[in-house]
């Protein structure tokens, strides 16, 4: 691994929905950058992922969303099913554009449309410092190499190191986890199209179909104990689920019992409080972070990956501004640094409020969803109501 120059002055950390999208957004401003990931390989964590209106406007922008819409669900109603006391409740979403798709297809449809070689592969950043000198990022691999960048951005997930430098607060594990997987009905489910959520004690099951043959679902526990803890072997994370789905319709059972193996995931929700984006640092000079490493939250709202669409979106245009070339075509990188500053200024300013309002609205939907208590629920729905944020 080399310094890298020229048209690679950006350096995305992260080959992710965010970090995929932002290097997407730059492309189409005719702005090159660098993703370096550390997998060896497209990772795509999680079966699926629901998306409102505002991803799909993100996902236009990006030149993508009409390939995407094609394989995926629209979904009209949300059903919730309390199994505890047998009452029933519709949400609709007739006017909104919402939809469930493969996370993988919306991972291999971002990178399609990059150019070759702007994703590297097995890049393991250990440390990320600052050079007294010229103020660019220098990044330390687990091989003992060195790259530099004159602008960096963290799309590096719940544990990023971009953000840890930066010295936000590390983020929070909740007492939720997910389990989930997608199943295949070679001659159709016959569920039609509608999102089903069951709840049962402290079990949430959610069963949403893709397209007429495929079927998203997952298990929501939402009082982990402390020491919990599921194995990635797929056997046994479908062990875990149809312990935790005893109780719930035949169908439930069903779809965990022949869910594809390699689909199984199994997670421990963790979240960026909402205070901490509220009054953390979110950017140093040139050095910024998008998506997860900056807001990850809960999946009680379904806008984690929207509001990541979103940062790549805001992120590229601010820059595109900053990097416009004066007369002469060139400008020197003091001038470059200033301008780019100036950017990330804008860009945070723009994104902290819209991620903050996002985050607590995820929280409190999170704790809705755990609480069993009459009053509880009351109180967090008023206040749900109170501070509302159309999305």
């Amino acid at each position: 691994m080399g310094s890298y120059s020229g048209d690679n002055d950006i350096i995305i950390i992260g080959a992710g929905i965010c970090g995929l999208a932002t290097a997407l957004a730059l492309h189409r401003k005719g702005i090159g950058s660098v993703v370096l990931e550390r997998a060896d390989s497209l990772r795509a964590s999680g079966a699926a992922i629901d998306i409102h209106t505002n991803g799909w406007r993100a996902l236009d922008q990006l030149g993508v969303g009409p390939t995407l819409r094609e394989k995926a669900n629209r979904i009209y109603v949300v059903r919730h099913v309390s199994l505890d006391n047998g009452m029933t409740r519709e949400v609709l979403y007739g006017n909104e554009e919402y939809r469930n798709l493969v996370r993988s297809d919306l991972i291999q449809a971002l990178f399609d449309g990059l150019p070759p070689r702007t994703v590297h592969f097995g890049c393991h950043i250990v440390q990320v410092k600052t050079d007294p000198v010229t103020s660019q990022s220098v990044l330390h691999f687990d091989d003992g190499s060195v790259a530099t960048a004159k602008i960096l951005i963290g799309c590096d997930g719940v544990n990023s190191i971009v953000a840890e430098s930066l010295k936000l607060k590390p983020t929070r594990s909740s007492h939720t986890g997910v389990l989930q997987g997608l199943t295949n009905y070679p001659n159709g489910h016959g569920f039609g199209n509608d999102f089903i959520l069951m709840k049962k004690g402290h079990v949430i099951v959610g069963r949403n179909p893709i397209g007429n043959k495929l079927v998203h679902w997952f298990i929501f526990q939402t009082r982990l104990p402390e020491d919990y803890g599921i194995s990635g072997k797929p056997e046994i994370i479908r062990e875990a689920a149809l312990e935790l789905i005893k109780g719930f319709p035949p169908e439930m059972t069903e779809l965990a019992e022949n869910s594809l193996l390699d689909s199984f995931t199994f997670t421990k929700i963790r979240y960026r409080a909402p205070w901490d984006l509220l009054l953390g640092n979110l950017h140093r000079g040139t050095v910024t972070v998008a998506g997860d490493a900056m807001h990850v939250m809960g999946p009680f709202l379904g806008q984690g990956g929207a509001a990541g669409l979103e940062d790549a979106v805001v992120l590229g245009r601010c820059l595109a501004k900053a990097m416009q070339m004066d007369r002469n075509g060139d400008y020197d990188g003091k001038q470059l640094a200033t301008r780019v500053g100036l950017a990330l200024v804008e860009y945070v300013k723009e994104r902290r409020m819209r991620v903050t309002r996002l985050s607590m609205q995820t929280y409190l939907n999170g704790l809705l969803m755990a609480t069993s208590s009459g009053f509880t629920s009351g109180l967090i729905v008023f206040v749900l109501k109170t501070i509302w944020w159309r999305t």
